[in-house]
């Protein structure tokens, strides 16, 4: 019994769901909303993540329709006072592909994945709430809304910063709500502005905001954002949706209790600034994608030691740019630099880093073995040949980290270790 119960439909589970399906593993994934979400919210990819979905199969779709930042401008008494850009556009480069962040409206990062979802067989089954569950040593008994109760290998709760899941497994929820930081975020049609830039009203030189209207590519609408809920100035015309919420930085005390797993929102939340929170959700359902589909606990002991020492540092990154008012993104936040450096998974000098290479052969989900071998390594392990000056054998993990650096000869013993896979007979 393989099979996956994913709670929650947004970015997280979504992004599991796809990696699930395309390995070939069983699963349901649910969402208690009986329609899909609506609204910008989270609206910034960062260049890891884009990594991850030309892996998963939607980059094109999604540079299609997003767009680069626009610059900002900055208004005092009607007039322009700064011009300038979160961060410089770059070129592409054979290390970093999509160097940029990437504007695109969280409804439709999810309408993407669930259209790829939809092409690999699957989908979102809407207005089924999980109410409880039970677990033992082989399974989880999920209890749904009408009464119904069905049987899983696994759990994983992806349903959001008020998770059911986590509050079940009685997982602490540590850190801070502010109760005198709130934020007023909508989707707003304006009159007057010339959508090629990100207007802001506010003291650059304090970094103080007032409020702000970005405008959202491939849409009529602008994202508007306040650091609080008064009102909207005279030239917003019409309000399309709109959510208030308080600045929450929070992250569970485990990410993981026996066969069930916490990830996105529902392990840790964060303040808005730096862009971290759905790249970071996106971020756990690729680890967590390849060892569930793997099925050894050797590697399901591995997510909750990796991804937290990520949200840990993420937090601490987001609450500071909150703090500081910092309107920038650069190699801080774009999650190229996170690694699994002490991670029982990262083997040799580049253990634990993001290889950063040959990302056609990267793309599926294999690993990816360079090496000069006449070994055979299954279906699992893909061979290519060593990069110049290479030391070595390098094994790339399913999720583009290097897992081992060393002699081919101690492969075989790191591969097993994890119950990943054992070489077939070498070649006559």
């Amino acid at each position: 019994m393989k099979n996956v119960l994913i709670a929650g439909a947004g970015p997280t589970g979504l992004t599991l769901a796809v990696d699930l399906a395309r390995r070939g593993v069983p699963f349901r994934v649910i969402d208690r909303s009986p329609a899909h979400p609506t609204g910008v919210r989270g609206k910034g990819l960062q260049p890891r993540t884009l990594e991850v979905f030309d892996d998963l199969g939607v980059i094109d779709e999604i540079l299609a329709t997003g767009s680069t930042y626009p610059p900002i401008r900055s208004w005092a008494e009607g007039e322009v006072v700064w011009e300038g850009r979160m961060s410089e556009i770059k070129e592409p480069s054979a290390a970093v592909p999509y160097p940029n962040l990437i504007m695109q409206p969280q409804w439709r990062t999810e309408r993407i994945l669930r259209d790829r979802l939809a092409a690999l067989g699957h989908e979102v089954e809407l207005g089924v709430e999980l109410t409880g569950f039970e677990q033992d040593a082989d399974g989880v008994t999920a209890v749904f809304g009408d009464g119904g109760r069905e049987r899983f290998a696994y759990l994983v709760g992806a349903d959001g910063g008020r998770s059911l899941v986590r509050r079940r497994l009685g997982v602490g929820f540590a850190g801070e709500t502010f109760d005198s930081e709130r934020m007023l975020v909508a989707d707003v049609r304006a009159s007057g502005l010339d959508r090629s830039y990100w207007h802001v009203w506010g003291d650059m030189a304090t970094r103080t905001l007032r409020h702000s209207l970005c405008p959202i590519p491939g849409t009529d609408v602008f994202q508007f954002t306040a650091p609080d809920a008064e009102g909207f100035p005279e030239i917003v015309e019409e309000v399309v949706w709109r959510s208030e919420y308080r600045v929450n930085i929070r992250m569970a005390e485990r990410f993981r209790a026996g066969r069930v797993f916490l990830a996105g929102d529902a392990a840790h939340v964060h303040a808005p600034a730096g862009g971290q929170g759905l790249n970071t959700g996106v971020q756990d359902a690729y680890n967590l994608g390849w060892k569930l589909a793997a099925d050894t606990e050797e590697l399901l002991a591995t997510y909750e030691s990796e991804r937290m020492a990520v949200a840990e540092h993420v937090l601490g990154l987001s609450t500071r740019l909150l703090r500081e008012g910092d309107l920038k993104r650069d190699e801080e936040t774009q999650q190229l630099n996170l690694a699994y450096l002490d991670s029982p998974l990262s083997a040799g000098p580049r253990g634990g880093e993001r290889f950063g290479a040959l990302f056609e052969a990267q793309r599926g989900p294999h690993f990816l073995l360079l090496a000069d071998t006449s070994q055979r390594y299954g279906e699992a392990v893909r061979v290519h040949p060593p990069l110049p000056g290479q030391e070595g054998v390098i094994l790339v993990r399913p999720d583009g980290y290097v897992g081992y650096q060393g002699e081919e000869s101690g492969l075989m013993a790191y591969l097993s270790g994890f119950g990943i896979a054992a070489p077939a007979a070498s070649s006559p």
